[in-house]
């Protein structure tokens, strides 16, 4: 008989993540076939009727989303301001399982983002850790100075830390527009460094997640991640 580990069976049913599992079994939240389970690392029948607070579990199909996230959407489950979320955006019909956004786009920020509920792998992308290139095309309210792109090459202090960048370059025909690849997670991290500097972003659209692009994806569309690009997702984390 197939066995599985409980906390990834809870996973796989798009609850959280195999960490968060572990606490939700330690915690008596977890019952198999009738009986509450507390020991982290248990194995259970594929089968076995495993239930969450009285609600029966179903592993779900793992999902892969790539979004082509427009303006006015959150990246967030709900809104307590009650603005659009970005899983308005994914049609029910064929993606019914619990899927959520990894990592967040700004309400004004379009571009690609991933949604999946994966939660081990959503995790370790979402980790500051994570080396996972972002590509973004940005449009400043004016031209960015010379010295100023140097800095960025540089590196600029915030508030929070160091933000490095791990490529700036200026489109030549129109310096108000910037090529910039960074890997680092931190909240709004483009137009911070920007708005330290003395600019506005005008615009800021992420045209690239690791070896993803949006070619051939209009804005406000999904598709499923084809395998092999899941694949190679996994492989950098």
């Amino acid at each position: 008989m197939s066995l599985i580990r409980l906390n990834k069976y809870i996973s796989n049913a798009g609850i959280c993540a195999r960490r968060e599992a572990d606490q939700l079994i330690r915690s008596g939240y977890i019952s198999v076939n009738g009986e509450v389970v507390q020991r982290v690392g248990t194995k259970v029948p594929i089968d076995a009727v495993v239930t969450y607070k009285g609600v029966v579990l179903h592993a779900e199909k793992r999902r892969y989303i790539l979004l082509n996230k427009p303006r006015g959407y959150v990246t967030t489950m709900r809104d307590p301001e009650g603005r659009k979320t970005v899983l308005t955006l994914i049609s029910k019909k064929y993606c019914p399982e619990r899927i959520y956004p990894v990592g967040r786009l700004d309400y004004d920020t379009t571009g690609l983002l991933l949604l999946t509920n994966d939660g081990d792998l959503a995790r370790k992308l979402a980790h500051p850790a994570s080396r996972v290139p972002k590509i973004y095309h940005v449009v400043l309210n004016k031209a960015l100075a010379i010295e100023h792109l140097h800095a960025i090459q540089q590196g600029i202090l915030l508030e929070d830390g160091l933000a490095k960048v791990d490529q700036v370059e200026m489109v030549e025909a129109d310096p108000t527009q910037i090529g910039m690849v960074i890997h680092m997670g931190k909240n709004r991290i483009v137009r911070r460094i920007f708005n330290h500097l003395g600019y506005l972003v005008h615009k800021l659209d992420r045209v690239g997640y690791a070896h993803l692009t949006k070619q051939h994806l209009p804005r406000g569309k999904w598709i499923f991640i084809e395998d092999k690009a899941v694949r190679k997702l996994k492989s950098l984390v």
